[in-house]
């Protein structure tokens, strides 16, 4: 009897259970996501420009943002304001996700050489473009060359000023690899046919431009002509000069500048590609992803630009 009674609960038991059953295969725990690039077939690179207050380096930018479009790239853009401590910030931030290569536009060539040397260290590809990065080995560097634009301009100066005139020099951020190669092409001719009475920076900004200029027109009544290391500030001593018949030539060929020249208040302007580097970057990138063979160098042809 005891088996009987035995047998009859545990069949009860059975059919209950089978009556509380849904049928459906019980869920399966969700694995937690781990962050970064886990996805082995994603290709992630981060950009470090130097400001994109700076039409030549919206240009760049937008170029990098098509190309990577195009190859199906995640590219991630960080603007350093042209603050050197941000870009190391910036950079090490982009180090945290996982970014395969680093494409950086210095703000400063020496500054940011000790965090691009932390990501080299770490296996990740590294691209500059523009400025060069002092004192570290990256794998691409894209630029134009920087000194033959700074002498076509100053032989221009010349021809437009004469020889043994008084001209005046306005420099971009003192450290970065631009304003050195800039500069260099400039002395190249200039410290042989003309009178160089002042040399200062303007950090590459147009609103300094003006100020510095006003400054050394007020020491140096006499000048004739001005070379600018970029387009922004040459358009801030455009403002300055007020009108004086002073030639002021500039570098970048950008959109406010080849208007000065259409208007006929600047005489010249270097004309870079910087879209073009920005795609070429992004390009260069792609195939150090792959494993491809990249050139170490790429330049980027520049011309002069004048009225």
């Amino acid at each position: 009897m005891k088996k009987v009674l035995s047998f009859l609960v545990t069949l009860l038991l059975v059919v209950g259970l089978a009556g509380c059953s849904t049928g459906e295969t019980p869920a399966k725990t969700a694995t937690p996501a781990t962050g970064g690039n886990t996805d082995p077939t994603k290709m992630v690179v981060g950009l470090s420009v130097s400001t994109l207050n700076n039409p030549f380096f919206v240009t760049l930018v937008d170029g990098a943002k098509a190309k990577a479009a195009e190859l199906g790239v995640e590219l991630i853009v960080v603007d350093a304001g042209d603050d050197s401590a941000k870009q190391v910030n910036d950079i090490e931030d982009l180090m945290s996700k996982n970014i395969q290569v680093l494409i950086v536009n210095p703000v400063d060539s020496s500054a940011v050489a000790p965090v691009v040397g932390d990501a080299i260290a770490k296996g990740i590809k590294t691209v500059s473009v523009d400025r060069g990065v002092e004192g570290q080995t990256v794998d691409v560097a894209i630029a134009s060359d920087n000194v033959k634009g700074a002498e076509l301009a100053t032989e221009y100066l010349v021809e437009l000023v004469g020889q043994g005139a008084e001209v005046a020099e306005l420099t971009g951020i003192e450290g970065s690899s631009a304003a050195i190669d800039r500069g260099k092409g400039f002395h190249n001719v200039a410290d042989a046919k003309l009178n160089v009475v002042a040399s200062q920076t303007a950090n590459f900004n147009r609103a300094e431009g003006l100020s510095v200029m006003e400054n050394i027109l007020q020491a140096n009544p006499n000048i004739l002509g001005v070379f600018a290391h970029n387009d922004e500030m040459a358009l801030g001593a455009i403002e300055a000069v007020n009108g004086k018949d002073i030639v002021i030539i500039g570098f970048d060929a950008t959109d406010d500048a080849l208007a000065a020249i259409k208007a006929g208040t600047m005489a010249a302007t270097v004309a870079q590609k910087p879209a073009l580097m920005g795609e070429t970057a992004v390009d260069a990138a792609v195939k150090l992803i792959k494993g491809e063979t990249v050139d170490s160098v790429i330049g980027v042809d520049v011309e002069l630009i004048k009225e």
